[in-house]
């Protein structure tokens, strides 16, 4: 042992994979520490001894998944039969007139059984945007952050807003909406309390106005002046719908592109959820701007929203990731599932060899991390993160298969066997640790039938 320094970092080689998201690294990982510190040719043994080796051999190996937007809330009223069948505004519409009875405990379990689908889906790092601040529930993005660090999950909890309800010409009643002066308070005591801008961070804070309709011209552009001071990232929903453009037509004279320009939104500090109705010459101000758009594939096609438009803002310069979006939109956690999603509804988009199982994974690891402005995760080399999920292929469904990797997304792989966060398994045998899986789901079920149930 080194007196200056103390003992070094135990190092974990993870063997001989059956395959991995990896060039050159057919010999498996060594990760040291929360990071990877080798990556091995087939064949090759680690450069120093480890403390453990691990059979890898029935495992497919990738990045730990990245979670660009969700709304962990909405886990209490998924398929709630006000809203099934339902595009977005009215979806919007009749889903505010119950979500103004969550209380605190409720969010603690709904963030709690959101965060634990997205780690067993192979989601390492969850990006929650929450808007919805009724009486009572002023203190949602610390409750998220403890809940966050008890499953020892990477997160970005973007501390959302509503600030103009339908009087005022917005859509949610007065009851869900606070001031702005109310949300810029909250929006620095949660930076100052947990934003950590440094590599490895387990906690960043973003500042998430819901959407442009949603708050005044002051939030936005004060919100982007406090992200800049800061040192954190700037989100919200953007050309989601064609009701959305018509709606910023018709209140603010033009459509959402050129509203996020005079806000001064139009920065690569800025990640959209959706993106779907740009035109050309949006696409290529975006891309020009480094403005990172988060694809969700699950939740556009369940509201028949559109497509996003992944390719050409790619090609442009913007940073693609993927989201699974709202539990009620989407009615699941899964991220693994929309990766498969998105290859699905990127080749009816583009056709068949233009979107492959590779970019699919790849949007939902290193383009996701891009989104969030991280260079430490998203990708399996050395130095980075050790954030991985490994999946098995031992299920029917996978019987037959030939490339380990493209059965992982094409044969529909859901639950990953073991799954690990900054160098520490979070998930073993396809088990939460310290999560009584059971237990939560019961006690969650039981408070959405008695808040929400119809």
């Amino acid at each position: 042992m080194d007196q200056a320094t103390g003992p070094l970092p135990r190092r974990l080689w993870l063997r001989d994979p059956l395959a991995i998201l990896a060039d050159g690294a057919g010999g498996g990982i060594v990760v040291e520490g929360t990071r990877i510190a080798e990556c091995l040719p087939t064949g090759a043994r680690p450069s120093r001894p480890v403390d453990e080796t691990v059979d890898a051999s029935r495992h497919v190996i990738i990045p730990g998944l990245v979670n660009t937007h969700h709304h962990a809330f909405q886990t209490l009223t998924r398929a709630h039969p006000l809203a099934i069948d339902k595009p977005l505004f009215p979806w919007l519409k009749a889903l505010y007139t119950v979500w103004g009875a969550i209380t605190p405990e409720a969010f603690r379990l709904a963030s709690r059984v959101a965060f634990t689908e997205l780690l067993l889906s192979g989601c390492t790092t969850a990006g929650d945007h929450h808007y919805l601040f009724p009486k009572g529930l002023e203190q949602a993005v610390d409750i998220q952050v403890e809940e966050a660090r008890a499953l020892g999950l990477r997160a970005c909890i973007t501390r959302g807003s509503m600030t103009l309800c339908d009087e005022d010409g917005g859509l949610p009643p007065r009851d869900l909406t606070q001031d702005d002066d109310t949300v810029l308070a909250d929006s620095e005591r949660v930076l100052n309390l947990f934003h950590d801008p440094s590599p490895g961070a387990m906690i960043q804070i973003g500042l998430a106005p819901c959407s442009p309709f949603a708050v005044t011209k002051r939030l936005m552009r004060e919100s982007a002046d406090l992200a800049a001071r800061h040192g954190c990232r700037l989100h919200t929903h953007l050309g989601e719908t064609l009701d959305e453009d018509a709606f910023c037509q018709a209140m603010f004279g033009y459509r959402p592109v050129d509203y996020l320009e005079e806000v001064g939104w139009l920065s690569d500090r800025v990640w959209l959820a959706h993106g779907i109705h740009f035109n050309d010459g949006e696409v290529a101000r975006l891309g020009r701007a480094g403005v990172g758009v988060c694809h969700c594939p699950t939740s556009n096609m369940t509201l028949a929203s559109g497509h996003c438009r992944t390719c050409e803002l790619e090609a442009a310069g913007s940073p693609v990731g993927l989201g699974v979006d709202g539990s009620a939109s989407n009615d699941s956690s899964n991220l693994m599932e929309g990766v498969r999603h998105a290859v699905m509804l990127n080749r009816l988009t583009y056709g068949a060899p233009a979107v492959t199982h590779r970019d699919a994974l790849r949007w939902a690891s290193e383009g996701s991390a891009r989104c969030l402005g991280r260079d430490d995760i998203g990708r399996i080399a050395p130095g980075m993160e050790a954030d991985l999920a490994l999946f098995t292929l031992d299920e029917l469904r996978f019987s037959g298969a030939h490339d380990p990797l493209a059965a992982l997304v094409l044969c529909g792989a859901t639950r990953a066997d073991r799954v690990m966060v900054a160098g520490q398994w979070r998930v073993m045998d396809g088990q939460p640790l310290g999560v009584d899986v059971v237990a939560l789901r019961e006690a969650h079920s039981k408070l959405a039938r008695e808040l929400f149930g119809r």
